[in-house]
């Protein structure tokens, strides 16, 4: 029974996961005009639970890459970190080849919007990090319940984050076509999650994946002037998180 209770709570988060890819475009609350202090706090929680436990996992990753591969113990720790500079610099690459064509496009044509090519790279790259954030919640370092429900919150408000953030990009593309994709990458995610384990060096990488396009997307969305976002809910964000996250350890220890 209890190796049944995993992939039902975790099939109940990707639901839920699913829910705000489908709905974000709902949730008027985010329209507020300057930018919504929630998406500030959302993104403070997702910086919080990578700096507070994607990081320090990854840290210990870095012992199943030596082991596997054989390198001395820095040149394994680097090698890690090195996959969470390439997923900060894909979503980096990205967000600027966006913002360049949405540009272009205002400039020639007077629209407001990216290339149609643009919407594309967009979601597919959003759909990579979410297939893996979903494979995820059946594959972490930290196995514990208060583990898994930290890791479901904080991926929760990271991807109402995330989504607004392409949403606002491509309006009609992503209510027409976008949400659907991402939904199918979450599905798709959970469902590899439970028929598929691979290895502990292959899971360290795609957790040091994760965490550098989670902080170039928050960041991304947090630090430009002309979004007016807000540095006390972004804090109590990050602090709320990290009070839980410090009392599970104190908890667990």
């Amino acid at each position: 029974m209890a190796d049944l209770f995993l992939p039902f709570a975790t099939f109940v988060m990707t639901l839920a996961f699913c829910a705000v890819h489908l709905f974000v475009g709902r949730l008027r609350i985010l329209d507020a005009t300057p930018r919504s202090r929630w998406l500030s706090f959302a993104g403070g929680v997702a910086v919080g639970y990578v700096f507070l436990h994607i990081m320090p996992e990854i840290g210990a990753h870095a012992a199943s890459f030596e082991r596997a591969t054989g390198l001395a113990a820095p040149l394994a720790e680097a090698a890690v970190y090195t996959l969470a500079l390439a997923g900060l610099i894909l979503f980096y690459g990205m967000e600027r080849a966006i913002v360049a064509s949405r540009d272009a496009q205002r400039e020639s044509e007077g629209r407001d919007r990216p290339e149609h090519a643009m919407f594309r790279l967009h979601i597919g790259a959003n759909g990579l990090l979410i297939f893996v954030i979903a494979y995820l919640l059946n594959h972490r370092e930290d196995e514990s319940a208060a583990g898994l429900a930290l890791y479901f919150v904080a991926m929760m408000l990271h991807f109402v984050t995330a989504d607004y953030g392409a949403r606002r990009h491509h309006v009609e593309l992503y209510d027409r076509r976008g949400r659907w994709a991402l939904v199918l990458a979450t599905l798709g995610g959970w469902l590899a999650g439970v028929a598929l384990a691979l290895p502990p060096l292959a899971i360290g990488g795609l957790f040091a994946f994760v965490g550098g396009a989670i902080i170039l997307v928050v960041l991304k969305e947090e630090l430009p002037e002309e979004r007016q976002s807000y540095f006390l809910p972004f804090f109590a964000g990050t602090a709320l998180y990290a009070a839980l996250a410090l009392a599970e350890l104190h908890l667990v220890n």
